[in-house]
């Protein structure tokens, strides 16, 4: 068996590694690289293999950087199955309809600025008929329900606790008389989550792939986290600003409207008018709503018993462009989360070009941002950054609290590996910046004494 690290590698986005096996081939994930526009072109629009000669996709979740480029490989003649959760297909349903409009988008954007120096057009990376083809080749299944994906590898989804409907991918490989078990880690969540299960342990692991997104940092205490939102927003409320947060559409939106939610409850704040602006977001949080399945036990009982979490009298979610247009009129404070959690594309661009120059405003991140995006750039405190390009003075508070991330960090990715049994061989670091993709290799060789570990870079192969 080998596998191919085609993405992800000493960085966060564009999830991507083939399997071969007894000359058939099995590719666990197909995310969209973000970045730099030219080298994200680049790599999203050509694979590194013909997607025709692939045997099956294994999806661990639906965040786009892990699913993003199914329409394109489907486009580009995959036929075969695309195996997932349930809850991760019908999230991936929406997020890849919502990508394939920003394909769109973005490419009329482009061909406007090209056509102003006389160059021809540019295509779409796909379209919505292509988003449309790849989730009719999606086949779900319940966690611990062991699959056969192709000769000589069964597939197992173990909930991960990321966001809804991720897993942990096990595979269980019979190969020229032996037979071992590969984990793929997917993305894994923190536990103690105010949403979902923690993540569960999986047995009897040979080889490991695992995620290293804060692999040398250590996250806030979450009841401290929800000290400093709380101090954060009354702050921001007292000098009449906005706060402006940047979240993802799928797991830190339903987060972060959930602690809002419970701070108005028990009085911590006073309420203010909250905007979820992102036809995305509230489609995905119609989807949450269906899926109480995968809620641990304090919000299934809330949802049973009490009322809806994701909403309250004081929030609005936003679909139509021309309200959340209203929102650049909107007086007094106010809270406005907004996609993408990376400010890459999306509404949340134009509200940060609204707000961004205003002193008495908070741009507030709750989650990672990759390497060379909007958001990391303003996190670092870049003045100005370019927004539809042109050049923003970052005047506005800037603000970041990663306990609301949904990945785990380096004490957390610790304990998940404590929980694996099993004597793992060999350990494969992706899905995370080189230094903490590089640390937490260097954590893993103190853990796993005797074991072969390697952070891989782009398009490295290793044996199995």
């Amino acid at each position: 068996m080998r596998i191919h690290f085609l993405g992800a590698t000493r960085t966060t986005t564009g999830s991507m590694f083939l399997l071969e096996v007894k000359q058939r081939r099995v590719l666990l994930e197909c995310g969209l690289f973000q970045g730099r526009r030219g080298e994200s072109i680049e790599r999203n629009c050509c694979f590194p293999f013909k997607p025709a000669e692939l045997d099956a996709v294994v999806l661990s979740h639906a965040h786009i950087d892990h699913c993003g480029n199914l329409p394109n490989l489907c486009k580009q003649g995959f036929t075969g199955n695309i195996y997932c959760t349930a809850a991760t297909r019908d999230l991936a349903a929406i997020m890849l309809a919502d990508s394939a409009k920003i394909q769109k988008d973005d490419a009329e954007f482009v061909s406007r600025q090209r056509a102003k120096k006389g160059q021809p057009p540019v295509e779409p990376l796909y379209s919505v008929e292509n988003a449309e083809q790849a989730l009719r080749q999606f086949v779900t299944l319940s966690y611990d329900r062991p699959i056969p994906v192709i000769d000589g590898v069964t597939a197992t989804f173990r909930d991960a606790g990321h966001i809804l409907g991720s897993a942990q991918v096990i595979l269980d490989v019979r190969e020229g008389g032996r037979k071992f078990r590969y984990l793929f880690s997917g993305d894994i969540g923190r536990g103690n989550d105010e949403i979902l299960h923690d993540p569960k342990p999986v047995e009897n692991v040979d080889f490991l792939q695992i995620e290293s997104t804060y692999g040398d940092r250590v996250h806030q205490e979450k009841a401290l986290s929800k000290d400093e939102l709380a101090r954060l927003v009354r702050e921001t409320v007292a000098r009449g600003g906005k706060v402006i947060v940047p979240a993802f559409s799928v797991g830190r939106t339903q987060q972060i409207v959930y602690v809002l939610n419970q701070l108005f409850e028990n009085g911590t704040l006073a309420r203010v008018p909250v905007f979820v602006d992102s036809p995305l977001s509230t489609n995905a949080t119609e989807v949450y709503r269906l899926h109480a399945e995968c809620f641990n036990d304090k919000i299934a009982a809330f949802l049973r018993d009490v009322a809806n979490p994701f909403g309250m009298e004081n929030l609005t979610y936003i679909r139509e462009a021309a309200h959340s247009r209203k929102l650049n009129d909107l007086e007094g404070p106010a809270i406005i989360i907004s996609a993408s959690g990376m400010a890459e594309a999306g509404r949340i661009r134009h509200h940060l070009k609204t707000h961004i120059g205003h002193a008495n405003n908070l741009i507030l991140f709750i989650g990672f941002c990759a390497e060379h995006t909007l958001g990391a750039q303003i996190r670092a405190g870049r003045s100005p950054v370019n927004i539809f390009g042109e050049p923003h003075a970052v005047r506005a508070k800037v603000a970041a609290i990663d306990a609301f991330s949904g990945h785990a960090d380096k004490l957390e990715l610790r304990r998940y590996v404590r929980s694996l049994t099993g004597k793992i061989q060999k350990a494969f670091v992706v899905h995370g910046e080189e230094p903490q993709a590089l640390a937490f290799a260097r954590t893993l060789e103190e853990m796993l004494p005797g074991a072969a570990v390697r952070a891989p870079v782009y398009r490295e192969t290793a044996e199995i």
